[in-house]
């Protein structure tokens, strides 16, 4: 199953979410759980970093709770709000295998 991670920082976090990022980005390397997709969500200005986004493959949803839960930028408060809900991918296209179900 798939599932996203939507994270919104709380306002006025940049430092603190630099500061924060080699652990981070170190958690997610070092992690037990696909991802398959993941990165920053941008302002408007298509530079100022105000949230994270994950596609996570993962059997059930309590293991991606529990990923997103022990990720430093959850362990600080980084996050103002997080939604989790499954995905089911329809189509695909970044690589020749097209369309799934």
């Amino acid at each position: 199953m798939f599932y996203v991670i939507h994270a919104l920082d709380k306002p006025g976090q940049a430092q603190i979410r630099l500061d924060n990022y080699a652990d981070h980005k170190s958690y997610l390397s070092n992690a037990n759980i696909k991802t398959l997709v993941s990165g920053p969500l941008l302002d408007d200005d298509d530079e100022t970093k105000i949230g994270s986004f994950f596609l996570i493959e993962a059997e059930r949803k309590k293991d991606v709770i529990e990923f997103n839960a022990n990720d430093p930028f959850a362990r600080i408060g980084l996050w103002q709000s997080v939604c989790i809900p499954a995905f089911n991918k329809r189509v695909d296209n970044r690589d020749d295998s097209g369309a799934s179900s």
